[in-house]
Formats: structure tokens, C-alpha cells, sequence
């Protein structure tokens, strides 16, 4: 009895003291804290870059055409896009039609939050990141700094919509069972008070702006941004994560991305997680994610056309890659003014969601095996290993050529299961330098079809010559060894 009683006490005394524990602002303390194992055990997200922006929904199409970035393009400041978004502009609304006039065209009146949650369910997303303000700093919720810094009505309660667009979409997504975070971009461009006094800015609007969002909503997720105009000290940024971390009500679920000043992108894994936006991602070792729209554009991006868009096939390419090297992947939608998901959107998703309904178990909850993926024979084309707009196209790299190497499988691995996710049948895979438990027993996740593998020298060979067309359920199919 003595000896449960003292076992019990030092549990309460290891509880109290993980609960105790202070993180004061600076990195060398909050980089102790780490991520919360549950985000980067979920692997796959949806990220909703939903705003006034939605109106226009335009930009150039091609790497970087970002319509959330109309109002800015509009005011000359992106040369790249100025000349086309204004040409647009002029002939669809007139020269001299502002664009916060859009907000009143911002109605959300056919918003079914239930609706956007039942795909995100079926897409097989276990979290959810919404805009809740993008650098127009318009929010979907009911913030006054929004209002009285502005002068005017820019939130979606007081605005035009009458409606907390935020907290419906919150209550949905979580009564389907998935974590709830957001999008917070630290700078507006446009705000008379960030354009007129910094500090000002972001010790009236920033900081109590976000210990609302925080307090009020309680987010899993916070993907902070619009960090590049000052350092973290001058946005007071580990001020406030001690605060997310130490005082917040959700200080020990949140994890957090590494957006918070214009010194911190890639850095301080520990108290964030690394970021990648249209970049080629990064290798095991760290906590990271990357996020790309299914087409070129977060943002609802009306000329772009069906061929803008990557095919199903092409998405769960993109998360294979991405899980077995480690990350998540937060794939972006944009739904329109009026609160629609675009068709060719829930396709997508619900097509990623049947794959995961039967290969979910190479990727949730997996981690990195000692090689990422097996590459044929022959010269390996070149990567450009950049964080943003790279130029990396997975799709590519799956496919045989006769001037270089292509990618034969990636590798995942849980508990005592090797995961082979292949993209192309051949009627044997080597997996090269490998050699299996002696009892290994091999088959197809989602058929019933036997297959067996042997050892061959060095090599594990996996007999799939017996199958029949039909006996491989999805294209791109998943061996499991255990």
C-alpha cells in the first residue's frame, strides 16, 4: 500500500511540475517547450484562406498569383501584378470604386459551416486552419481593435455578413471530431495606425487582437504570418508566446508555426514548427509542414481553369512525399464571397479522403523510416532545396525517364510495419539494402490478394506477379511489411 501511495504521489509530483513550468520570452527558454506530439501524428490539414479578397477573386495566373493579394497589387506596390489586377479592376468596377467597397458584396449568405465540415471529415484532414484575419485585416469574428483601428465596421459580425463566420465554422469542425486553428497575419498593409506608429500598432491592435482570437476560440493550430516587415523583438513576438504558452487556455495543445518576425522563418524548432509554402519541404529531424493551394492561388482565384488545378492522383503524391520525410501537409481551399466551396475543391478532397480510407494507416501517426524513398538507376535530377515557391514538382519524379532516375517508393514506418507506397505496379519491387524479420509477412493494404517476398542478398523482393487487374485498389497503392 505504501509502496502505490508513494507511486501515486511522485505521478502528482511529475504532473505538477510539467504544469508549473514557466517559459519566459526568450527563444533559449521557449524552445523547450516542443510541439505537441498530436500535431505532427495528424499529417494532413486543410488550410481556408477566406476574406474581402473573395469578391475580386483574381490574380495573374501562375507561381505566386495570390488573389488574397489583390488590394495590395491594386496599390501599384508588386509591380509583377500592379498593371493586370488594375486593368481588371478598371473594366470590371471602374477606376473609382475602392476596394473596401467589396466588403459589401462579402454577404457569406449561402455559408453551411456543416456542410465545409462534412468534407473536411471525409477528406481525412484531422485539423483545420482558417483565416482568421488576412493582411487586409479583415476578421471573421467580432474584434473591436478591427473596428476602431479602422475607423469603420471591418469584421464579419459588424459588417456585412452579421455573422460570426470564425465561430460557426469553429463549432462544426469540432463537432466532426477534427482540431480547430487559425491563420493570423501580425501586419495589415493598409491600417492607418501600422502606417502611421509600428508600436503603436502592435501594442493597441496586434497583441490584444490575438489574446482575443486565443482566449475566445482556443485554437489547436495558430499559423502566424505577415512577420517580414519587423524582427521578432519589434513585434514583441516571444512577449506573447510565453503568454500562449504559460497563461493561455490552450498552452499546452496550440502548436505553433515559425512566422514571427523577419529573423525566425526556419528556425527555433522547439517552440515552433518550420514552415514551407510551394517549396520542396525539408528532411526528417524536424517539425515541419507544407502548405500549398490545390491550385496556384490560396485565395479563390476565379481565371483559374480546370487544368490550374493538380489532379487528385497529383495531391496524394504530394502527401506521401511530404509524410515520409517527416511533415504534415496543409492543403488550401478558397471559397467564394458568397460561402461556397468550389466543386472541383470538394472533389479533390473527398478523392484524398477514399485513398486514406484504405491507406490511412501508412499515414497517420507514421514516422520516417531510414530512407525517405528508393530512386531507380541513373542520374537523380536536380532539386532546388528551397522553403519557397521551389519549383518542386513531385509528380514529376515518380515518372520513368530514359535521361534520369525516378522515385520507385517511399517509405513509411509505425510500431513493427514497413510501409511501401508505390507509385507506379510493377510485377516485382526491390526494396534495395534491406532485410526483413524472418517472419515478415507481406500484403496490400485494401486487397485481399496474397503476396510474398523473399530474401535475395541484400535485398528484400516483393512478388506481385500473380495479381490481376482489379486485385490493386487505387493507382498509387500501399505495401505493408510486418
Amino acid at each position: 500500500m505504501k509502496k502505490i501511495l508513494l507511486g501515486a504521489t511522485l505521478l502528482l509530483c511529475c504532473f505538477f511540475s510539467l504544469s508549473a513550468q514557466k517559459y519566459t520570452a526568450d527563444w533559449s527558454s521557449l524552445n523547450k517547450r516542443g510541439i505537441p506530439a498530436w500535431f505532427n501524428e495528424a499529417k494532413f490539414g486543410i488550410f481556408i484562406h477566406w476574406g474581402v479578397y473573395a469578391v475580386p477573386s483574381f490574380a495573374v495566373v501562375g507561381p505566386g498569383g495570390y488573389s488574397e493579394w489583390y488590394w495590395y497589387n491594386l496599390n501599384g506596390t508588386k509591380e509583377g501584378s500592379h498593371q493586370q489586377v488594375q486593368a481588371f479592376h478598371d473594366k470590371q468596377y471602374g477606376k473609382d470604386f475602392s476596394y473596401q467597397q467589396f466588403e459589401k458584396q462579402f454577404t457569406a449568405s449561402l455559408f453551411d459551416p456543416a456542410q465545409w465540415a462534412d468534407v473536411f471529415k471525409r477528406s481525412g484532414a484531422k485539423y483545420v486552419v482558417l483565416t482568421s484575419k488576412h493582411h487586409e485585416g479583415y476578421c471573421l469574428w467580432d474584434n473591436k481593435q478591427a473596428d476602431e483601428s479602422w475607423g469603420h465596421a471591418w469584421n464579419a459580425v459588424t459588417g456585412t455578413p452579421k455573422r460570426d463566420l470564425l465561430g460557426d465554422l469553429t463549432a462544426a469542425v469540432r463537432k466532426e471530431g477534427l482540431r480547430m486553428g487559425y491563420y493570423y497575419s501580425l501586419y495589415e498593409w493598409f491600417n492607418p495606425l501600422y502606417r502611421k506608429d509600428r508600436q503603436r500598432y502592435v501594442s493597441e491592435v496586434m497583441m490584444p487582437q490575438f489574446k482575443d482570437l486565443v482566449t475566445r476560440y482556443k485554437p489547436s493550430v495558430i499559423f502566424s504570418d505577415g512577420e517580414w516587415e519587423m524582427s521578432d523583438t519589434a513585434w514583441r513576438s516571444t512577449e506573447l508566446l510565453a503568454w500562449l504558452y504559460n497563461e493561455s487556455p490552450v498552452k499546452d495543445e496550440v502548436a505553433v508555426d515559425d512566422r514571427w518576425g523577419n529573423n525566425t522563418r526556419g528556425k527555433n524548432n522547439g517552440a515552433t514548427y518550420l514552415t514551407s509554402e510551394y517549396g520542396s519541404g525539408m528532411q526528417p529531424g524536424v517539425v515541419w509542414e507544407e502548405s500549398q493551394g490545390i491550385g496556384q492561388s490560396y485565395g479563390y482565384n476565379r481565371m483559374e481553369k480546370a487544368d490550374d488545378y493538380k489532379k487528385s492522383n497529383d495531391l496524394i503524391l504530394l502527401l506521401t512525399d511530404i509524410v515520409s520525410r517527416g511533415g504534415n501537409l496543409l492543403l488550401d481551399i478558397g471559397p467564394t464571397a458568397d460561402g461556397r466551396i468550389p466543386v472541383i475543391m470538394q472533389q479533390r478532397l473527398l478523392d484524398i479522403g477514399d485513398w486514406l480510407k484504405i491507406n490511412g494507416e501508412a499515414i497517420y501517426e507514421t514516422k520516417a523510416w531510414k530512407e525517405t524513398r528508393q530512386w531507380s538507376s541513373g542520374r537523380r535530377p536536380e532539386i532546388r532545396e528551397e522553403s519557397y515557391m521551389s519549383g518542386y514538382n513531385i509528380s514529376q519524379m515518380v515518372v520513368p525517364s530514359p535521361t534520369h532516375a525516378h522515385i520507385e517508393m517511399f517509405f513509411t514506418t509505425h510500431q513493427d510495419a514497413l510501409y511501401c507506397i508505390v507509385p507506379r505496379f510493377e510485377q516485382q519491387l526491390r526494396i534495395r539494402n534491406y532485410t526483413a524479420p524472418k517472419n515478415a509477412v507481406c500484403s496490400i493494404l485494401g486487397s485481399s490478394k496474397p503476396i510474398t517476398g523473399q530474401q535475395q542478398g541484400k535485398d528484400f523482393v516483393i512478388n506481385l506477379s500473380g495479381l490481376r487487374p482489379g486485385d490493386i485498389p487505387q493507382r498509387l497503392f500501399v505495401v505493408k511489411i510486418k
